[in-house]
Formats: structure tokens, C-alpha cells, sequence
């Protein structure tokens, strides 16, 4: 008889505080969780929750916390209180999630993975920038490869994975660490920094000037060859941006071919095909060279800053701070000196 009522007491004592019923009334639902106070007792309060919901038993989630499964039930049943909601079905069976505890769990697995960030991206704060660094950028990023070779040359820890495009994306539901994007900064979830300023050119190689002849204002556009870029994400056309005392009214420039990339403007200028606008700095090794001139220069008014944009609620790994200094330093480096029309004619 005794070694009955003992077997009984332990068969009891693995299943009691899973099924057994709650005695007090719950008090009414509400849509919203409100905890007073934040403390380290909370967080542990927060991780009994979490084991009890994944493992579906307060004996399980005691075992993996060294607790025994009646601290369990009660450690959740005092978050019950603490929430004004139920997080837990209880029959004599099992225990199951309500809807509420189902929120607040997907809620307690975003605080969690946090912490972990936070505490892997401190640990690592001392150390060499590593691990992957997945990047935004637009199509003319494929003109920033010279400066991006760079980076990862210095950087071999750091793995970029970049993706180019003109389309805007969601940097957080993206999951991406960083955008580099032109134009000011308006989504509120996001960090910037400005990386720079770039300004338009108008350029053509010197055989194309050679038999076609320089034009000395807007208005002699209407005899050159103009290579225009179509956005990819408008379908218009990418406007010269002439100032507003450059030419009466607007502008309507002949066509002789369009492309969606400013590489491929470049090369067609190069190859004499006729005279395109493109950003400074994809040209600046063209015009150092004498394989492109500038002209119209002083009739051009715009200059564009680029951005790195990345999550707010991110914090700042030490692979993302470099990657962000080397490019404020090292994309957009003052212009150097470039070949004039002037000196060209003069030639």
C-alpha cells in the first residue's frame, strides 16, 4: 500500500501543475499588453513564458530552467495577472495558448532576438569587423564597384551582399543592414548619414566632338546626338538638369538612343556615339583620361546628396560603422582637376 501511494504521488507530481485548473477568475481580456516597470524580473518572467508556450508543458519548461513545474505555473499565472489577459488554456490534459498568449509570444521572441543582437554585436565591438553585410544599392552602384573592391579588400572579414536597383525597397521588412539611396531621408523607421554630394555632366568623346563640334549652349543640343537614360521605375526620362536662367523655357532635346543604366550611357559616349548626362563621379576616371570631355558645364544647377539609410531600432555593429565611414570617405572624394571643353578646343 505504501509503495502505491508513493508511485501514485510521483505520477501525480509529473502532471499536476501542467493541468491543473486555475481556481482564480481571469479578469476580463484586453487588446493590448500593458507591463508596469521593467526589471531583470521581468525579462526571467518573460523567458518562462517563452519555454512554457514553445515546449506546451510547465514541467518541460522547468526542467530546462531548473525550476520545478509548479514555480512554472505560478511565475505565468502572477504575468497573467501582471498583463490583465490569459496566456494559457488549461484542461486535464495539456496546456495551449490563447490568442493573446500567441501575440505576446511572437512579442517575447522579437525582445529576445534583440537582446541576442545587442549582446553579439557588443561582444564584438573590440574585435574585427565580420559577417555579412546585406546592402542596398542603386543602379549606378555598379560605377561604385572601384570603391566597393576597396572596402572589401580592407575589410576580407566582412561579407557584402549587394543587391542594385533603382526600385525603393523596405529596408526593415528587406531585412537589409544598409541602402545607399540620393535624395533626402524620408521614412521615419530609418537612420541616415550623409555620405556626399554629386553633381551632373554633360560629356562626349573628343572623336564625337571632333566631326559634331562643341556646343556652347543648351540650345545647340538640338544638333548633337543625346543619349538619354529611361527610369526604370517611371519610365521617363532622366532630365538635364539646366538652370533656370540656362535656357527660355523648357528644353526638348533630340533623341538618337535610350538605355536604363548610366554604365551603358558611358559607354556609348565613349565610343562616340554621342553626348549623355551622367553623374561626376561615374566619369571622373573618363575625363582624367582625355576618353570623355565635360561641356555646359557652367549651364548645369543640381547637385544630389546620397545617403546610407538604415533600421533605427538597429544598433550600430562595428561592420556597419566602417562600412558607412569608408564610404563617407572614400565614395565621393572631392573632384580632382578634369580636362575642360576649353583646353579641348584650344587643342
Amino acid at each position: 500500500m505504501a509503495r502505491t501511494a508513493d508511485r501514485d504521488a510521483r505520477r501525480g507530481s509529473r502532471t499536476v501543475s501542467d493541468v491543473q485548473p486555475s481556481t482564480a477568475e481571469p479578469k476580463p481580456i484586453r487588446h493590448s499588453f500593458t507591463v508596469k516597470g521593467t526589471s531583470l524580473d521581468s525579462l526571467a518572467a518573460l523567458n518562462v513564458f517563452l519555454r512554457a508556450a514553445e515546449t506546451c508543458s510547465f514541467t518541460d519548461a522547468g526542467r530546462q530552467l531548473g525550476l520545478s513545474s509548479s514555480a512554472i505555473g505560478k511565475c505565468v499565472a502572477r504575468l497573467e495577472h501582471r498583463l490583465g489577459v490569459r496566456l494559457f488554456h488549461r484542461n486535464t490534459r495539456c496546456i495551449k495558448l490563447t490568442q493573446e498568449g500567441k501575440a505576446f509570444l511572437e512579442s517575447c521572441r522579437r525582445i529576445f532576438s534583440e537582446i541576442r543582437t545587442v549582446e553579439q554585436e557588443l561582444a564584438q565591438s573590440k574585435d574585427t569587423p565580420k559577417g555579412k553585410l546585406r546592402v542596398s544599392l542603386p543602379l549606378a552602384g555598379m560605377l561604385m564597384i572601384p570603391t566597393l573592391d576597396k572596402f572589401i579588400r580592407n575589410y576580407p572579414e566582412i561579407e557584402l551582399d549587394m543587391h542594385f536597383t533603382d526600385c525603393l525597397v523596405d529596408v526593415v521588412d528587406g531585412e537589409y543592414d544598409v541602402v545607399l539611396r540620393s535624395g533626402a531621408a524620408g521614412d521615419s523607421r530609418l537612420m541616415s548619414r550623409r555620405l556626399g554630394t554629386y553633381r551632373f555632366q554633360i560629356v562626349g568623346s573628343p572623336d564625337y566632338f571632333a566631326h559634331a563640334g562643341l556646343p556652347l549652349t543648351p540650345e545647340d543640343l538640338a544638333a548633337h546626338a543625346c543619349l538619354h537614360r529611361k527610369q526604370t521605375t517611371t519610365g521617363k526620362f532622366q532630365s538635364w538638369p539646366f538652370s533656370s536662367t540656362a535656357t527660355d523655357g523648357d528644353l526638348i532635346l533630340p533623341t538618337a538612343a535610350t538605355v536604363s543604366t548610366v554604365d551603358a550611357l558611358i559607354h556609348l559616349a565613349e565610343r562616340g556615339a554621342g553626348i549623355a548626362c551622367v553623374p561626376d563621379f561615374c566619369v571622373r576616371r573618363q575625363i582624367a583620361d582625355g576618353s570623355l570631355i565635360n561641356v555646359l558645364n557652367e549651364h548645369l544647377d543640381q547637385t544630389e546628396v546620397v545617403r546610407a539609410m538604415w533600421p533605427s531600432s538597429r544598433y550600430l555593429s562595428p561592420k556597419l560603422r566602417v562600412f558607412i565611414d569608408f564610404l563617407s570617405e572614400n565614395l565621393l572624394p572631392k573632384v580632382s582637376p578634369v580636362q575642360k571643353a576649353k583646353n579641348f578646343a584650344a587643342a
